[in-house]
């Protein structure tokens, strides 16, 4: 089993409690289902608006045995049914993984 870290836009945090997320990780679907199911190492928030502490948060999880990174639905606004808006700085926030840890790990665009 592959190990994994999953981040999330801050802004929903409040409103929602991951249970999608969680699942598809742990059961090896939604966009997960190319890799299987996954031990999660980290779940945590991108730290705000640009996403600024998404490189940090993400080189720890590495650090911690993460072989995957996924951006969560909320962040890649690919909710089936349309209900999600992607992060408007997802170009760069895609740019600077690709280009920082993408030779390092998988990096997956999505959750559920």
């Amino acid at each position: 089993m592959k190990k994994a870290g999953i981040i999330r836009c801050q802004r929903t945090e409040a409103m929602c409690p991951a249970t999608s997320c969680l699942k598809v990780a742990r059961e090896g679907k939604g966009m997960f289902k190319d890799v299987g199911p996954v031990e999660l190492v980290g779940f945590l928030t991108c730290g705000g608006c640009a996403g600024k502490e998404i490189l940090p948060r993400v080189l720890k999880m590495i650090e911690k045995g993460a072989e995957i990174i996924a951006l969560s639905s909320c962040i890649v606004g690919n909710k089936p049914g349309g209900k999600y808006y992607p992060c408007p700085f997802l170009p760069q926030i895609k740019e600077m993984l690709e280009k920082e840890v993408g030779n390092k790990i998988t990096i997956i665009y999505g959750t559920h």
